[in-house]
């Protein structure tokens, strides 16, 4: 690895105190950890998109989590960065995710507005660092600082207060490890690429809607026309394979030319330096905006999208209502909250999207 990526050496370790292990560096236990959470495994009935009962092939929180990883893996390993850190932050990036994604997310934030509001990155640092309980000597998983700052990627200045270390870069406007910022970075890459799939999958996103996407057209022309006329659904495949490709080629080879080019030479520079380091060039990103445009506009606001948003932003405020009207009905682990609200949020955030539905329909709301 190289002098500015994250080792143990420069590590500013766990709040708890534990011996190192024997068989394992500190970054491949946290990740060990967070794969054994029980938050972890509720990733697998947790909504990307489309919600878990549109269909099997779909993606949810879990597969996209080890999309992502895997393609923070590869990117740190070229920039030699620590793979296993990467791998980590990876892993646990959506842990505070609500059911029913961001729409879940959305009516969640709204019915909090008045009492802390809820943010997603704030959430899954409250996962790792007090929800999750499976260990005597303390609540959490007692992740090293590392794994902790790279989960939270974004915190309001309100939030960051509450933090400590690890919410102070939101407040000096200094940056995280590289490690982080290269899963910043491949979780864009995934949700963008994955989601075209997924809507292609759906019958939502047809392929002659899919041409109007620029990057997605110059891509699919290069291919062999007959082949595309026999196959549509294999070269839709290698067409967003491609597409992958090019955005990791470009965001690697970029950040190896600004990284030689700014002279960092510790992770002291890397938090301290003037801008984050792992980029896409002008081009590239221009490219990926007009991808992340073209999906808002053709696939989350499509009104089959937006109906599914709209059941499950009405289940999340129902259920909020409820609880918040019947707290002593919360599981043991939410009763002794100062804060009956964020309880109710904690309990509804932590809920599957098969889970949050049965539990609604059970209710007399």
């Amino acid at each position: 690895m190289k002098n500015y990526a994250v080792s143990e050496d420069n590590s500013l370790g766990r709040e708890f105190f534990e011996s190192k292990s024997p068989l394992r560096n500190d970054f491949q236990r946290d990740r060990d950890r967070i794969i054994h959470s029980s938050a972890f495994r509720r990733l697998m009935y947790k909504t990307q998109v489309f919600v878990n009962h549109e269909g099997d092939m779909f993606r949810t929180r879990l597969t996209h989590s080890l999309e992502v990883s895997q393609i923070s893996r590869g990117i740190a390993r070229s920039l030699q960065l620590n793979e296993d850190l990467a791998e980590t932050i990876a892993l646990a990036h959506d842990l505070g995710h609500t059911p029913f994604g961001h729409a879940g997310q959305d009516a969640l934030n709204k019915c909090m507005k008045n009492f802390g509001g809820f943010e997603h990155n704030f959430q899954s640092l409250r996962v790792v660092d007090h929800l999750e309980k499976r260990y005597l000597g303390f609540d959490g998983l007692n992740l090293t600082f590392e794994s902790r700052e790279g989960i939270l990627k974004h915190c309001s200045q309100k939030n960051a207060k509450l933090l400590g270390n690890v919410g102070s870069r939101f407040i000096k406007k200094t940056h995280p490890s590289l490690e982080a910022q290269v899963v910043d970075i491949a979780d864009s890459i995934a949700y963008n690429i994955h989601d075209i799939e997924d809507g292609y999958r759906s019958g939502i996103l047809t392929l002659d809607k899919l041409k109007d996407m620029s990057f997605f057209r110059e891509i699919f022309d290069e291919l062999k026309l007959s082949d595309c006329r026999k196959n549509e659904k294999i070269c839709i495949h290698e067409t967003l394979r491609r597409m992958m490709f090019i955005l990791i080629e470009d965001v690697t080879q970029n950040s190896i030319k600004l990284i030689n080019l700014s002279s960092i030479k510790s992770i002291h520079d890397v938090r301290g330096y003037k801008e984050e380091l792992i980029k896409f060039t002008k081009s590239i990103q221009i490219k990926l905006d007009k991808c992340r445009q073209f999906l808002k506009t053709n696939l989350y606001k499509h009104p089959r999208v937006e109906k599914m948003s709209n059941n499950a932003q009405e289940i999340i405020t129902n259920l909020f209502d409820y609880y918040c009207k019947n707290i002593h009905e919360l599981p043991d682990d939410f009763q002794n909250y100062d804060d009956q609200y964020r309880a109710v949020a904690d309990f509804l955030s932590g809920m599957t999207d098969r889970f949050a539905k049965s539990t609604h329909n059970s209710l007399i709301i």
